[in-house]
């Protein structure tokens, strides 16, 4: 059955490390039962071994609890062994508990890598008590699959249970002929045996199981083509969108390289219009042509300054027109010749410092500007 979040589409594509990352904060990790049983069981054989050598003072131990001898109030006798009854029984727990505890710990750190602790995987989940969704659970692959494991666990151990009773039942029958201690070795070792092999069996499930469980959480990992699609436009952004930046930067950085070589040829100008500070635009006519004056170089702020500077150490003419350096400024472009518009106002303007540098002493022009060419400091038409 398809995933409903899939639209469709078949999880083919390998779970990304970020759809990996978000699982282990879900607390979705792969996890054996059957490689905690062996893990488990084997670290309580060898607490078994580890601790047999004081087994005689732990059993003398607890049968001194159960001794009464009523010198002293046999009811207060009774209520101080139950005391010590229960705290003997909670520290020889704590010793067998801790070090299973660590076991565990340390094999699902061999399962996923990490010691992890997700509060998500506490939270309530509705779909855990939908009846559909269990009854779907109950009949399901993974079901099947958990059934098929446990009855095949079971028929393992109890072949195995049956392999080392009938390879041992000289011993045990012949136990019976040989004084006490000795049928209890006898035993002793035919148990020790049946573990061993009941831990060799859990071994190989344990493999199994494994290499099971690492395929079946990847699987549910897997992600279609779109999801990965999608994660990589949140992750990395968008395609298009990084386009259209790659875009701009493009053409932010043609217009810087055009300032740049527009400001070489600040000083082969014939007049910089200023405003007098913000803006500069630095333009270029040869009399006697017939195109109309073309704007060099043009820019604002400390870039205006730098024009301004460039022209006057070339000994350009610079005339302040704070109208007519804004609409040169935001209707014209690098490079083009002056707007239509303002074919008057900058004729006057040139024309007045052409008398200038002739030495002529002449009034500064009466600039008038077309109500569509009147612009504010931020490019804002102001008719």
């Amino acid at each position: 059955m398809a995933d409903p979040e899939s639209d469709g589409q078949e999880k083919t594509e390998e779970p990304t490390q970020k759809r990996l990352e978000k699982a282990k904060e879900d607390g979705q990790v792969a996890s054996s039962k059957e490689l905690f049983v062996l893990s488990t069981l084997l670290a309580g054989f060898l607490l078994y071994f580890g601790l047999s050598p004081f087994f005689a003072t732990i059993l003398l131990e607890w049968s001194s609890l159960l001794r009464f001898s009523g010198e002293n109030g046999l009811q207060d006798e009774i209520y101080r062994n139950m005391g010590a009854s229960f705290t003997f029984i909670f520290w020889k727990s704590v010793i067998f508990a801790l070090p299973l505890l660590v076991i565990i710990v340390l094999t699902q750190m061999t399962m996923s890598g990490s010691i992890n602790w997700s509060t998500s995987a506490l939270a309530f989940k509705p779909n855990r008590i939908d009846p559909t969704a269990g009854l779907k659970r109950m009949f399901s692959v993974k079901a099947l699959v958990e059934m098929l494991k446990a009855v095949g666990k079971v028929a393992s151990l109890i072949g195995a249970a049956i392999f080392v009773f009938t390879s041992e039942v000289d011993k045990l029958l012949t136990s019976q002929a040989t004084h006490l201690f000795g049928g209890m070795s006898r035993l002793g070792d035919v148990f020790v045996l049946l573990i061993i092999v009941f831990l060799l069996v859990l071994a190989i499930i344990a493999m199994f199981d494994v290499v099971y469980q690492q395929y079946d959480h990847n699987k549910k990992l897997k992600m279609t083509l779109q999801e990965l699609k999608d994660e990589s436009k949140q992750t990395e952004g968008s395609p298009e969108v990084k386009a259209k930046i790659r875009r701009l930067q493009m053409t932010a950085g043609a217009r810087a390289k055009q300032r740049r070589e527009a400001m070489d040829q600040v000083p082969s100008a014939t007049a910089i219009i200023t405003n007098p500070i913000h803006f500069a635009v630095a333009l270029k006519y040869e009399i006697g042509t017939s195109g109309a004056p073309t704007i060099l170089a043009m820019g604002r702020g400390h870039q205006a300054q730098e024009i301004i500077r460039l022209g006057k150490d070339a000994g350009v003419t610079v005339f302040s027109n704070e109208l007519l350096a804004r609409a040169l400024f935001f209707a014209g472009k690098i490079g083009d010749e002056i707007p239509p518009p303002l074919y008057t106002a900058v004729a006057a303007v040139l024309a007045f410092i052409y008398q200038l540098n002739k030495g002529e002493q002449v009034d500064a022009p009466d600039v008038e500007l077309p109500d569509d060419m009147l612009f504010d400091s931020n490019g804002k038409s102001l008719s």
